[in-house]
């Protein structure tokens, strides 16, 4: 199995400079538990990070595969990057999402102009393929593709431009597409720095598969639990090897902390995050003591939060 390497990222760099944002790094002055800065990619064009990963996947495709269109699955920020990535080729787009994906992700993504095709969670994966062959589409999955994963560790080659002493990047985990493409971007460029992904305690798939040795499969309705809908995904076998090269560990956060880590976000940081987009932040700040102590980035994955929910845990 071949993994990803370093060019591979600066080639995705390459595809996506002017459609992804090259998001800011935020030194955060109330953190109080060591110096921590923040990688807003909440504040990209779709509200998440996932814009690199699916326009790099949609640019690499030959051109005769490209313009037959493409079809993708997501619980929602993949789904919008894909919608946009083919808005801007100009070419047909098919996204099939979780019946239960928050509405302001299922209507972001029609917006841009995709067919949305909503099934249970459970469903979606086989649903996609399915489409892919009964149209003649290419699959442009959200984790389980090399130039995805290439396209999502252009954030960790920011990381290294901005701050080439980091010592520590924290980064969300769900189907591992992120961590694996930062992971490899820091171990080839801040070798010193330690990589750790964090993932809900609902949702610890990596973290036991980590600890065992090998990918473990919970049941969908667990990973359904956590309130952090965007890491309801478990690694694929490449994210999974990724994984076990580039992650020093894993740390895992409570529903309160990844709610809380939402707030503070929101009162202290101005920034608006997901709770997804807010786990890495709770990391920091609930599980420092599982932490090597120095220089922090915490990845803010994504800002596609539903109002309501938002007014409630700041209410």
């Amino acid at each position: 199995m071949r993994l990803v390497t370093i060019d591979d990222i600066r080639t995705a760099a390459g595809r996506i400079a002017g459609t992804a944002i090259r998001t800011p790094l935020l030194e955060q002055q109330w953190a109080d538990q060591g110096p921590l800065w923040l990688k807003a990619e909440n504040l990209q064009g779709i509200g998440a990070f996932k814009i690199r990963g699916a326009y790099n996947a949609v640019a690499a495709l030959p051109e005769p595969a490209r313009q037959r269109g493409v079809v993708a699955y997501s619980s929602g920020n993949h789904a919008q990057a894909a919608a946009v990535a083919a808005k801007r080729f100009g070419i047909p787009a098919v996204i099939v999402v979780p019946d239960s994906t928050p509405r302001v992700k299922v209507e972001a993504t029609a917006a841009h102009g995709a067919e949305v095709v909503e099934v249970p969670i459970g469903e979606r994966e086989s649903a996609a393929y399915a489409l892919a062959e009964e149209r003649g589409l290419t699959l442009i999955p959200p984790f389980d593709h090399p130039d995805v994963i290439a396209g999502q560790g252009t954030i960790g080659l920011e990381i290294a431009e901005d701050l080439p002493d980091v010592e520590v990047v924290l980064i969300p985990v769900s189907g591992g597409g992120l961590a694996s493409g930062i992971g490899t971007a820091i171990r080839a460029l801040c070798p010193d720095a330690k990589v750790f992904g964090v993932e809900p305690e609902l949702a610890a798939d990596t973290a036991e598969g980590l600890r065992t040795g090998s990918r473990v499969d919970w049941p969908v309705d667990d990973r359904a639990r956590t309130i952090a809908d965007g890491l309801r995904s478990q690694p694929s076998e490449l994210t999974f090897a990724h994984l076990r090269e580039v992650l020093d560990g894993v740390v895992t956060v409570s529903e309160d902390e990844i709610r809380a880590a939402v707030r503070v976000l929101a009162t202290r940081a101005h920034l608006v995050a997901e709770p997804s987009g807010a786990t890495a932040a709770a990391a920091y700040l609930f599980h420092r003591e599982q932490l090597p102590v120095g220089r922090t980035v915490a990845v803010v994955s994504g800002g596609n939060i539903d109002p309501a929910l938002l007014a409630s845990i700041l209410g």
